[in-house]
């Protein structure tokens, strides 16, 4: 499938997904006792697009139509930190961002991004779910949240305009769009590359304009935003696996009746599982349809892959050596799980 096949698909896709929560709003809206705004970057068509979609059938039927479900996806309402403020500030009541963005509010989740941490989904997923999800609840009610449930951005990797990267060489002296993020920006420094962090809503633009050489993002995130568009080399690097969250305005779900609590995050199971499900099933399709765009997908050896360890150690050690007492316990949670999970 070309990029106008996949476009198209996804277009269609979004569009009916959008016809359909449109045309519920006025009726839902007009019997609901509470009102649920939920933001996102994700563009229509995309999983993250569906999975707030079945959100917002699941709570609307579920609550017998007291809470109706209003989503603003592709980033009507502002990039993913801004959105992330106003779901703390209380002007939307949800959001659905990386755990970058997230991090903004609830700087612990900055250790999950260190590059090279998790080797595998299923080790993340381990860790997420059963190892730190209590602590990480209520680091998120300290700051005026509540975690509804983990979803995922995923694996990120390098797209460029330029070239292949097969060590931190071929990224330096390059300015490659950074995530607004410490973490993100410590290890492109140790990388050697020029970071510039700007928000995911600027960054096809200062492709196209040559103010940025490339950046790293998922394959997933990268086609669905047309970054894709400007791009001849994508590098499976997978240097940072990306946890993304379904968050709530605590001050709003606190209002909520309890049977209409246990409703909003009984969802979380199901709909976790089926987005992650589908997220990392898109994978070789999205990778195809790079190829039919005339895109180099390369996937580094060992051997170059392990050119990245050494200046991956040091950024994710000077990022440790300045952490917060918070973040220094959830990493140390995190180690114990991942050593637990890789022994089992």
């Amino acid at each position: 499938m070309d990029r106008r096949s996949f476009m198209h698909r996804t277009v269609q896709v979004g569009c009916a997904a959008l016809a359909l929560a449109l045309a519920v709003v006025p009726a839902a809206e007009a019997t609901a006792l509470y009102t649920l705004k939920i933001a996102s970057v994700a563009p229509e068509g995309t999983p993250w697009a569906s999975g707030v979609t079945e959100f917002k059938a699941a709570i609307e039927a579920s609550s017998g139509g007291r809470i109706a479900v209003r989503p603003f996806l592709g980033g009507v309402l502002g990039d993913e930190n801004e959105t992330v403020q106003a779901c703390q500030r209380g002007q939307i009541q949800g959001v659905g961002a990386s755990t970058g963005a997230v991090a903004s509010i609830v700087p612990e989740l900055n250790v999950l991004e260190l590059p090279f941490l998790f080797k595998t989904a299923e080790e993340a997923d381990y860790v997420l779910d059963t190892v730190i999800l209590a602590s990480v609840e209520k680091s998120f009610k300290d700051r005026g949240l509540v975690l509804g449930f983990w979803s995922e951005n995923g694996y990120r990797s390098f797209g460029t305009g330029y070239g292949i990267i097969k060590s931190p060489a071929d990224l330096k002296g390059h300015k490659l769009r950074s995530q607004e993020s410490p973490v993100h920006l410590e290890m492109y420094k140790q990388f050697g590359a020029s970071p510039v962090p700007i928000p995911t809503t600027e960054v096809l633009t200062s492709l196209q304009t040559g103010v940025i050489d490339g950046y790293d993002n998922t394959v997933l995130y990268a086609t669905a935003a047309q970054w894709t568009s400007a791009t001849r080399y994508y590098t499976l690097t997978n240097h940072i696996y990306q946890p993304a969250a379904i968050v709530f305005n605590k001050a709003f779900f606190d209002t909520l009746p309890a049977d209409l609590q246990t409703q909003v995050l009984g969802t979380r199971k199901g709909l976790m599982q089926k987005m992650r499900k589908e997220i990392r099933a898109m994978q070789p399709f999205l990778l195809e349809n790079l190829k039919a765009m005339h895109i180099t997908v390369y996937q580094p050896t060992a051997a170059e892959l392990a050119t990245f360890e050494a200046p991956a150690k040091i950024a994710r050690d000077n990022y440790m050596a300045k952490a917060s007492a918070g973040e220094k316990a959830l990493y140390s949670q995190i180690q114990a799980g991942i050593a637990a999970y890789r022994k089992r």
